[in-house]
């Protein structure tokens, strides 16, 4: 029988001096790419060296502390209940997984800066980005519409995208306000799969 390792008590100190480092400096940041590794290990009070042990990169450590901030919501949408569950109907679980999404993303615009920046060539190939597109997919195709649900997933992430949400946020867009626009768009764009968004006459 295989026994999982639980990890080293100063591993755990570390990591989670790690996370509130790089928390704190992307929150303080005028940039995502001013923070540098270097910059984490010495507000955690960790050696640089221990930083890429743990994470690989800057990139790795990026997704990795974006991960762990988003895991709740993760876990409400692999298992639990309504709104957010597997068991929601999808024209409800949609509008209710881009609300969740832009509410994460207003809580920790810096760091979803950070990882949208971190794909080898765009955001669009970050793990993170896969992973919810291939939900929103997929959810889609239950909805009833055109078959090609790939460019519409495509387009309602877009409406969640880091850079757009900090630029909306720092002009004072009020938050609840961008949640009820979101909503609206959404509901748009689920009556047009319907052949519900254009008048009978």
């Amino acid at each position: 029988m295989t026994v999982e390792r639980k990890p080293r008590k100063d591993a755990v100190r570390n990591r989670a001096a790690v996370f509130a480092a790089a928390d704190t400096l992307f929150t303080r940041c005028a940039s995502p790419e001013d923070v540098t590794m270097a910059d984490i290990a010495t507000a955690a009070g960790v050696g640089k060296a221990t930083l890429f042990r743990a994470y690989g990169d800057r990139n790795g450590l990026i997704r990795a502390l974006y991960q762990a901030r988003l895991e709740p919501i993760t876990e409400a949408v692999e298992r639990g209940p309504q709104p957010l569950g597997p068991t929601t109907p999808a024209a409800v679980r949609v509008p209710a997984l881009l609300d969740a999404l832009l509410c994460f993303k207003l809580d920790n615009r810096h760091l979803a800066l950070a990882l949208e920046g971190s794909g080898a060539d765009s955001p669009y190939l970050t793990e993170h980005y896969a992973y919810w597109h291939t939900l929103l997919r997929d959810l889609l195709r239950l909805v009833p519409g055109p078959a090609d649900t790939d460019f519409t997933a495509h387009a309602l992430l877009a409406a969640t995208r880091a850079d757009l949400v900090a630029y909306l946020a720092e002009t004072d867009v009020p938050r609840e306000e961008l949640r009820t626009q979101l909503a609206g768009f959404t509901a748009a764009v689920l009556d047009a799969r319907a052949g519900r968004g254009t008048d009978a006459g």
